[in-house]
């Protein structure tokens, strides 16, 4: 810990060295030594900028030392296997008729293949059921998968098939089309 500061001789420091000298000299208090007197006024006087410097150091040395002890990250590559993700465009309830299907095949991050999608209207679950099998099997052979991913739900607003009739609809709808037939 620092010793504390000598209120004399910090007030000392406001005077020059002659008038300092003749005030706590021989006819004064006489506590003016010349040897060290000199030394501690300066270092009174110029305190705050010496401290700050020296701490301006200190955090230097901090982010130095701190740059030197950085945790190492290591990349170990993962030869992760292929997948095939489902996409079921369909409404929220579980018993809501199935709009279209997708599929993509990846490998970790690295999308290998797209099977086109499908629009299910008027395909009864059999028939459904029949064309993943299809798929499944032409995976199998080029890709090795045998099952798909736990099927991933689309809202059937999002379907990505270009000639979908609900784009058709939504299209009407916001340009306010009436599509009521008059006969």
């Amino acid at each position: 810990m620092a010793r504390p500061i000598n209120p004399k001789c910090l007030k000392c420091i406001d005077y020059s060295r002659s008038e300092a000298k003749r005030i706590h000299g021989l006819h004064g208090d006489s506590c003016w030594q010349d040897n060290t007197c000199d030394s501690k006024r300066s270092h009174y006087r110029h305190r705050k900028q010496n401290n700050a410097i020296r701490r301006g150091e200190r955090a230097d040395q901090k982010g130095e030392q701190s740059e030197v002890q950085t945790t190492e990250t290591l990349s170990i590559p993962v030869q992760a296997p292929p997948v095939a993700l489902l996409y079921l465009y369909k409404e929220k309830p579980k018993d809501a008729h199935l709009h279209a299907l997708a599929i993509s095949i990846w490998q970790g991050s690295e999308k290998l293949a797209v099977i086109e999608p499908i629009h299910c209207m008027g395909m009864t679950n059999t028939q459904v059921r029949h064309y993943l099998n299809q798929v499944l099997k032409v995976i199998r052979e080029r890709f090795g998968i045998t099952k798909f991913e736990p099927p991933i739900r689309m809202e059937p607003s999002e379907c990505e098939i270009v000639e979908c009739p609900l784009k058709d609809k939504r299209l009407n709808e916001k340009s306010g089309i009436n599509s009521k037939i008059r006969c």
